[in-house]
């Protein structure tokens, strides 16, 4: 497939963001991570969301590896570091889901503790329940696993229609307007960094319309089979929902009521943040990964 690679000196000098890029070839594609901390921690898996990348975590990975732990951080194919497929069709569901399945694989990771938020919990919820064995713990943050089944919200209905029709698809703005904390233009611009123009947020337009709303969706079998899984899942399950996310509201109560390793974890409410809940709060959100390892480290 046709792609375009972003740069390297739109990366240049980032706010808060001096982590070495690495890069692993994946569907004849080439996928950036970062890959900090001891090689001998406990892994831990961030996935961002629409229309993030790995800059959204700069503020997490510090206090992970300062516990000891190695902090994997990904970009998704057509967002950050990694190639950008041209073509909307070019993406769907299933294609994410592989790539990540994949970078887990080359680099060999287990007892991996997925945090997931936004479509990086879409996705690593489906890779942990079509990998369980990898999996040692999750915390799902401001996310969901849809099947189709239930009808959208307004809310989500609106952002799937601008996100077709608005002209200049402004990422940094997006992730200005949905967090609570004021952004510095510096760091709006590490947002827009990955997308020097139109032409290569294929993948952050495709992304509202891969969501399962329909029963028919192509991905509503398989996240139906995923949540067959998670209706067993007993290894520890967190909910860190923030208290200000219109899209994913209510997304915690439901997790903790159908998946069993839900029981008896401190799931929690992180106040005074938006959508994007690790832009505002990363340093708390950091700290409630390390005790949830701490807490739950000896589980079998």
């Amino acid at each position: 497939m046709d792609f375009l690679r972003t740069p390297d000196e739109r990366f240049h000098k980032l706010p808060g963001y001096d982590f070495a890029p690495r890069y692993i070839e994946i569907k004849g594609l080439r996928m950036h991570y970062l890959d900090e901390g001891s090689v001998t921690g406990a892994v831990v898996l961030l996935l961002h969301g629409e229309p993030s990348w790995s800059y959204l975590y700069r503020q997490m990975i510090p206090l992970i590896v300062k516990a000891g732990h190695r902090a994997i951080a990904p970009d998704l194919f057509g967002f950050g570091r990694s190639d950008k497929p041209v073509k909307q069709s070019d993406y769907s569901y299933q294609f994410h889901v592989e790539a990540i399945s994949d970078l887990l694989r080359q680099l060999d990771l287990t007892e991996i503790t997925l945090f997931g938020q936004d479509w990086g919990g879409l996705i690593g919820l489906r890779v942990a329940a079509e990998n369980p064995q990898r999996f040692a713990r999750i915390v799902a943050a401001n996310t969901f696993l849809p099947t189709g089944d239930t009808p959208p919200s307004e809310a989500f209905l609106k952002w799937q229609a601008y996100s077709q029709a608005v002209e200049e698809f402004h990422a940094g703005g997006i992730v200005r307007g949905a967090v609570v904390k004021p952004l510095s233009e510096a760091v709006v611009a590490a947002y827009d960094a990955p997308f020097p123009d139109e032409s290569y947020k294929a993948g952050a337009r495709a992304f509202p319309l891969l969501v399962p709303i329909s029963p028919d969706d192509p991905a509503a079998p398989a996240n139906r089979r995923a949540w067959e899984v998670l209706r067993n899942w007993t290894k520890p399950f967190l909910t860190a929902f923030s208290d200000s996310d219109p899209i994913t509201r209510g997304g915690d109560r439901a997790f903790q009521k159908l998946i069993p390793g839900t029981q008896n974890q401190a799931h929690t409410t992180i106040n005074g943040a938006g959508h994007f809940l690790q832009e505002d709060k990363g340093e708390e959100l950091a700290t409630l990964v390390v005790e949830f390892i701490a807490n739950t480290h000896d589980h079998k």
